[in-house]
């Protein structure tokens, strides 16, 4: 079968390759706690206005190219009324097939070739692909547990940030389930806001910040003059087969995005725009109650794995929980003897990126039961930890 020289280059999705293939595992009832994707349902209120706006005539047409007013204006006051940020419904505003269509579209719109992108190591696997299409540079953003998997840019050699045109950020981070401060996106503006090097902020995780709420990097001062945030409906309002998304800030990676987009789509189906507007304007309180579940999960699970001096990063938002493997296992052999002696089948660290060798990624997306069974699974392996 032909292929181009340049997607020959790029390696396979992870997760394409890997979800919803057959398991080989133990004798127990498999726990899967390797997917990301919140185990709720969509709130009715959204499903009732999707199955009334698919009914809609103008719905059954082709739409405008960058979206309905009444979306763009939801998205605007949402920011306002959940950040205090101002935004331009026409230009500081894209709308998203999936927020993971923007973040790899990015880096064709905004970088070219022979330049630097940073990316979060660990981070989001799908961010390297979108990169390599732009022919440019990938360079590893290292994130640690000592630095509670914030980036130091001072530890960045200055050759490469001078050459760097676009860094991705993510928090709550996928996969360490660590977060960002305000103080941390004011420093960032700070330090690149006179400089050629534009941000990306994939802000999937939004909804769940369990010490705080998660700040928005547009809060900080001068944001919107070197950063865009990508925000997904996915996460929050279990939306994730809807794949509806946003890119809100800086004018110009805006205009580039959207300018890519009347190229790669011809404007998003209304019906999912409707259902999307309800979310955002009608389902605050959903948001609240989907991170007090997970909130719970997150106690519950760490203190069982706390009770047997299992090691994990402690979890600050997100849906993930990072955890050490034992010493004589890398992330890969320990997925495997999940699978096989316990049947827990988990996301091994190392697709996020080479500072995750010695970790996996479990979701806390599963129903309680489920998750006491699998912390309880977990608990008869303390032993390898000794």
């Amino acid at each position: 079968m032909p292929i181009s020289k340049l997607l020959s280059e790029i390696p396979d999705s992870y997760f394409g390759k890997t979800m919803g293939r057959k398991v080989e595992h133990g004798s127990l009832p498999l726990i899967n706690m390797a997917v990301g994707i919140p185990d709720g349902e969509t709130p009715k209120v959204i499903v009732d206005e999707f199955k009334h706006a698919v009914q809609k005539p103008e719905n059954q047409k082709y739409g405008a190219f960058h979206g309905k007013e009444s979306f763009k204006k939801a998205i605007v006051d949402f920011y306002k009324r959940q950040y205090d940020v101002e935004l331009d419904q026409e230009e500081e505003v894209c709308i998203l097939f999936g927020t993971k269509n923007g973040l790899v579209a990015l880096p064709i719109c905004v970088v070219d070739p022979d330049d630097y992108v940073l990316l979060p190591n660990p981070g989001y696997t799908d961010y390297l692909a979108g990169v390599l299409l732009a022919r440019a540079h990938p360079y590893s953003l290292e994130l640690t547990s000592e630095n509670h998997y914030l980036p130091n840019w001072d530890d960045i050699d200055h050759e490469i940030l001078d050459k760097t045109k676009l860094i991705y950020l993510t928090y709550p981070n996928n996969p360490t389930g660590s977060v960002a401060s305000e103080q941390f996106f004011d420093d960032t503006i700070n330090k690149f806001k006179n400089s050629k090097t534009n941000i990306v902020h994939d802000f999937a995780y939004s909804a769940f910040g369990f010490d705080k709420k998660n700040p928005s990097i547009l809060q900080s001062e001068g944001a919107k003059d070197t950063a865009i945030e990508i925000f997904s409906l996915s996460k929050g309002y279990n939306m994730s087969g809807y794949r509806v998304g946003f890119a809100v800030g800086n004018k110009d990676m805006i205009a580039a995005l959207k300018k890519y987009q009347t190229h790669t789509h011809a404007g998003m189906f209304g019906a999912l725009q409707d259902a999307s507007t309800v979310a955002l304007n009608e389902c605050d309180d959903f948001l609240v109650e989907q991170n007090e579940i997970f909130k719970n999960r997150r106690n519950h699970f760490e203190a069982a794995l706390r009770e047997v001096d299992i090691p994990f990063e402690p979890m600050k938002g997100g849906i993930f929980l990072w955890l050490q493997t034992p010493a004589q296992y890398d992330g890969e052999a320990f997925v495997e003897y999940l699978l096989q002696e316990q049947s827990i089948l988990v996301a091994p660290g190392i697709p996020f990126g080479d500072n995750g060798k010695n970790y996996v990624r479990i979701s806390l997306a599963l129903s309680d039961s489920e998750l006491a069974e699998g912390a309880k699974r977990l608990q008869n392996l303390a032993h390898l930890y000794k």
